[in-house]
């Protein structure tokens, strides 16, 4: 099973997991945040060293995917035209793919990225 933990306090990485949890089609992913429990079980500390707090995914093979991979993986998961988007994406360098993820990452103000976003607690959330 896939895994994708993303940081709960960020409305964006919030919508990114709504967006997934909607289109998945090839096998199902399991959610939870960043440094929650389900985290630190599947992902030894050793290996969290140096992880973004936005999105990560962990593959059912075991890899551990950050920024632009994450997201190419997420997408080739979302049928014919997802599987279209990643293949066209994983055409294009690995640097400037996720220097463009890293800047749409550092521009995300966590906390208040949406102000509609209801906190990871509060019963209204749905990831």
């Amino acid at each position: 099973m896939t895994h994708l933990f993303y940081d709960g306090a960020c409305g964006l990485c919030r919508g990114m997991v709504r967006f997934v949890s909607k289109r998945v089609t090839s096998r199902p992913i399991q959610f939870a945040p960043l440094g929650g429990a389900t985290f630190g079980r599947l992902i030894p500390p050793a290996r969290r060293t140096g992880l973004p707090d936005s999105l990560v995914v962990l593959t059912a093979e075991g890899a551990l995917l950050v920024r632009s991979g994450a997201v190419i993986h997420l997408l080739r998961q979302m049928g014919p035209i997802g599987r279209l988007a990643g293949g066209l994406l994983a055409w294009f360098p690995a640097r400037p793919r996720d220097w463009a993820y890293d800047l749409v990452a550092r521009m995300r103000p966590v906390g208040r990225a949406c102000p509609r976003a209801v906190a990871p607690g509060d019963s209204r959330f749905r990831p």
